[in-house]
């Protein structure tokens, strides 16, 4: 084996080559010539692959190789980028371009570097090859490949997924709850949706741990973007004409602005990502695909007040805090650390709609009155601080659901919500503290028309 050398000095970052077979996919990667960092993605019970599918799936594989790459290019951050496969075409690395940069924003931030004009992935100089599949239309896009009519619907385990199935349920839309990985927890949530699972498998190289720990850059991922193209490669192996999200509105809202630049602690699961990469599986993959996020025109408080009315199967089964997928403690409480922005804004989010002792029991506490918590919600209202780099609200709507309750006798003397309304709200705008308009739908989205049904369906509940 070549010897491990520190990644930060090396001069490339190569795209060896990737492969599939028996419903195993290897996407390796190199730094140099150095040893061969092999991620493995496992398809469950493959099925095989249609002939008229196969160059929609190898146009999927080779653009999930480009894109899970970004795990191990940001260890090292080499000039140069080497494509030793077919170097993509300029969409397609235009695509790339923007993804590495914008997706490592806050990864760049908090390690003090400039990747503006680092990163440039090859570009093909031959029309019709690289990324581009090889059964395409006569104008350069890909055809329609007949796909079965039916979703795959990606489980986190929080509110807003589980907010997605409901209303395709609603809506009579065939879905499959799917997730990338092995969490317990994800499990649990999506078996209680009742809908066919599909599980798959994703194996990083052991390797990039060994580099981290001879300290590589390390830091933030899109891995809204990687789960992304491992669906879509599930779409086509499989037979799913959509790739159903659960990202909304406020996901694109950068987390904040640092010399000039934003830096969105979410890219991924924003607007122009999804616009993006919508239209190059569209274009490079099947006409038929359909990539959108279903609750694209709704705030997070909307999204929880539709949690409130249609979740409660999932009361003891959801979470959204992050640190709970590191360490499962067997009561329901210790589903909640308490401690986290996303738990802080998933409690005071779902407070205006969640009855008080009913979300106390969800937490097993009460947030809100917990004066050590202050400066953990002082973020998320931007209050001090920035917005957390999580994924969570905008500070504006935090805002109105802490004016919310600084109106109700249920929660207005608890500690944190009686300083909102004592010291904080007297410093803001009154008129941008009501929560209704957070309730409307509004802004640009990619839903498709017969999605209409399941958008209605979050609308009214």
């Amino acid at each position: 084996m070549s010897t491990l050398a520190d990644p930060r000095q090396a001069q490339a970052f190569r795209f060896v080559r990737c492969d599939y077979a028996d419903g195993v996919a290897e996407l390796v990667y190199a730094f140099d010539a150095g040893p061969e960092l092999v991620e493995r993605i496992r398809f469950p019970d493959a099925p095989a692959l249609p002939e008229a599918r196969k160059a929609a799936f190898d146009a999927a594989l080779r653009m999930l190789h480009f894109i899970a790459g970004i795990s191990y290019y940001k260890a090292g951050l080499p000039l140069r980028i080497e494509v030793e496969t077919a170097a993509p075409d300029a969409a397609t690395a235009d695509l790339l371009d923007a993804l590495y940069l914008h997706g490592l924003g806050e990864f760049a931030y908090r390690n003090g570097l400039d990747l503006r004009g680092r990163i440039a992935f090859p570009v093909s100089s031959v029309p019709g090859t690289g990324s581009r599949p090889i059964h395409g239309r006569d104008d350069g896009g890909a055809i329609g490949l007949d796909l079965p009519r039916r979703a795959l619907v990606p489980i986190g385990g929080g509110k807003d997924s589980l907010v997605v199935v409901e209303a395709l349920k609603k809506a009579g839309i065939e879905a499959t709850a799917t997730w990338v990985g092995a969490s317990p927890l994800i499990a649990d949530v999506a078996a209680r949706t009742g809908l066919p699972m599909l599980n798959i498998g994703r194996e990083l190289s052991p390797l990039l741990f060994d580099y981290n720990r001879m300290g590589a850059w390390n830091g933030h991922i899109p891995v809204t973007a990687i789960n992304s193209a491992i669906l879509a490669s599930v779409a086509i192996l499989y037979g799913f004409d959509a790739i159903v999200f659960a990202n909304e509105r406020s996901a694109s809202a950068a987390t904040l602005e640092y010399e000039g630049r934003q830096v969105n602690h979410q890219w991924s699961k924003g607007w122009a990502f999804e616009k993006m990469f919508a239209a190059w599986l569209r274009t490079h993959v099947a006409a038929d695909l359909d990539y959108f996020s279903l609750l694209r025109p709704f705030s997070e408080l909307a999204v929880t007040r539709a949690f409130a009315k249609s979740g409660a199967a999932y009361f003891e089964a959801f979470s959204s805090c992050n640190r709970n997928f590191r360490i499962l403690g067997p009561k329901p409480a210790d589903r909640w650390c308490g401690q986290c922005p996303k738990c802080h804004f998933v409690f005071l989010a779902l407070a205006p709609f969640v009855p008080k002792p009913r979300l106390l029991q969800i937490f097993g506490r009460n947030l809100l009155d917990d004066e050590a918590q202050a400066a953990g919600f002082d973020a998320l209202i931007e209050y001090r601080d920035h917005k957390p780099f999580e994924c969570v609200g905008e500070a504006s709507e935090a805002r109105a659901a802490f004016a919310a309750l600084a109106a109700r006798p249920e929660w207005r003397e608890d500690a944190l919500v009686a300083r909102f309304r004592e010291d904080i709200a007297p410093q803001l705008d009154t008129a941008r503290l009501a929560l209704q308009p957070w309730l409307e739908p509004t802004g640009e989205h990619g839903v498709p028309a017969h999605f209409a049904g399941a958008l209605d369906a979050i609308r009214g509940a």
